[in-house]
């Protein structure tokens, strides 16, 4: 008798929780299901430029060193995980900058990549004057 009554209670269940689901309406599944963003590529018109998420349209602001190192760099840097130069470490840091031959070589292998570290370490949108700055902060160097 206990094994019908669990079923008969799964079954109840069942059918209040699948009636619940019938009962959402299409708008709210459209809102749901709808794209998170446009692309839009150069020379195509965008439906709303207005709407554009904030870091996109903040895109133009270059972001400080201190900023972008303590986003995207100090995880590596700060306890020199996988032989990253610690930041503040000046003599890691000119051994680096010895071997890259100038200040803007050493920027264009943290751009390129360089050891470990991917381009750009992990800013993917990072411009070369926002990488230039987080190497400047975390070397102590120029």
């Amino acid at each position: 008798m206990t094994v019908k009554k669990f079923l008969a209670a799964s079954a109840a269940l069942l059918v209040l929780v699948a009636g619940g689901a019938f009962a959402v309406s299409s708008d709210s599944i459209a809102e749901r299901i709808k794209p998170f963003g446009v692309v839009c590529v150069a020379g195509d018109p965008c439906a709303d430029v207005g709407t554009m998420p904030t870091a996109v349209a903040d895109a133009g602001a270059a972001r400080t060193g201190e900023a972008v190192y303590g986003q995207f760099c100090t995880a590596c840097h700060s306890a020199g995980i996988l032989n990253a130069p610690k930041t503040g470490d000046a003599a890691a840091w000119e051994a680096r900058l010895a071997a890259a031959g100038s200040f803007d070589d050493l920027v264009t292998s943290a751009i390129n990549g360089v050891g470990a570290m991917p381009a750009n370490g992990t800013c993917g949108d990072c411009s070369r004057e926002e990488i230039h700055a987080a190497v400047e902060h975390m070397s102590g160097l120029q």
